[in-house]
């Protein structure tokens, strides 16, 4: 049945948004040309090969979450953070079940550094470090919410620490705060948002983490021991957020927030050169160490960021 609310839906809320959207994006025609710009990023990507191998530099691993959508976006930020730290990049990708044989042959071409942790494995984890019968809230967002895979598929089960990667990061001059931590990581690693996002109230946040709440905790690029995580209090922490004020796209980062706060201190990277959405201008001359391409910036990734980062992946394409 077909009820008032419904129809409000569909027939005004719905479409206002879309256009609302379109207009943040620069309109249909903005969007066309960002569109084109996109596959033309995708395909440079298929073309780039092996990451860069520096054999006199200690090696940097990183951890990073993929699939179909966003495989040739994580080929871009390897490549790119490979180039500007001048270090041979071991990356371990988790499968987001969609990475099929042909996508993983893709993916090798990256290098014998590279490893794709596939969905069988990952699942086998779940089942036996996070079973439903313990952790149902978890569990229901892993099938839901696949940002709450960086923190279960990356850490579940293991040890030491691992620093996570969006795809949407590139990378244009060396990062020296990032190799400092690399070489002597001994707490977490965050960056600065560009805007507190976060998703609950500031309130609920310190009650269930007992400590205030750091400002602008970005897990773009996050550092974090996997022993060190209380998969018990992760689950209670996220029912009760959930049964006090609903699911939220931002849980993932509030949850790293909460734990962050209990710890003594935490690796803050610069906010100055590690840029949480990009102006136009910053993108077309890039003067940061790194952006992260969160919201509308997505336009100017599209249209120059991956160009700037990576040159000669751009020069047989045109404009």
């Amino acid at each position: 049945m077909i009820t008032p609310g419904k129809l409000l839906l569909y027939l005004y809320h719905r479409p206002v948004g879309l256009c609302r959207n379109s207009l943040r994006n620069g309109g249909p025609i903005a969007e066309w040309r960002t569109e084109v710009q996109r596959r033309q990023m995708e395909a440079a990507a298929s073309r780039l090969g092996a990451l860069p191998l520096f054999p006199d530099q200690a090696r940097a691993t990183v951890h990073v979450m993929t699939g179909r959508r966003f495989w040739y976006q994580t080929v871009f930020c390897l490549h790119s953070l490979s180039r500007a730290a001048r270090r041979t990049v071991d990356a371990e990708l988790y499968d987001d079940g969609t990475v099929d044989p042909e996508l993983a042959r893709a993916l090798s071409l990256l290098g014998p550094g590279v490893r794709i942790t596939p969905a069988e494995e990952i699942r086998s984890r779940l089942e036996q470090f996070l079973p439903a019968s313990r952790f149902p809230t978890l569990r229901e967002r892993w099938t839901n919410y696949p940002n709450i895979r960086k923190l279960t598929d990356v850490h579940l089960g293991r040890q030491g620490w691992k620093l996570v990667l969006d795809s949407d990061l590139l990378f244009f001059r060396r990062p020296d705060a990032l190799l400092e931590w690399f070489s002597r990581p001994d707490r977490p690693l965050h960056a600065v948002d560009c805007q507190e996002s976060y998703g609950y109230s500031r309130k609920l946040l310190e009650r269930l983490a007992g400590a205030p709440i750091p400002s602008l905790v970005n897990v773009g690029l996050c550092g974090l021991r996997s022993e060190a995580l209380d998969w018990e209090l992760l689950e209670s922490w996220s029912a009760e957020l959930i049964a006090r004020e609903k699911t939220n796209y931002y849980l993932e980062q509030a949850l790293v927030a909460m734990l962050v706060a209990r710890e003594p201190a935490a690796a803050v990277l610069p906010g100055s050169d590690y840029v949480t959405k990009p102006a136009e201008a910053e993108v077309l001359f890039p003067k940061a160490v790194m952006h992260h391409y969160v919201d509308n910036s997505k336009r100017w990734y599209f249209r120059y960021g991956w160009r700037r980062a990576v040159p000669e992946a751009a020069r047989a394409l045109p404009l």
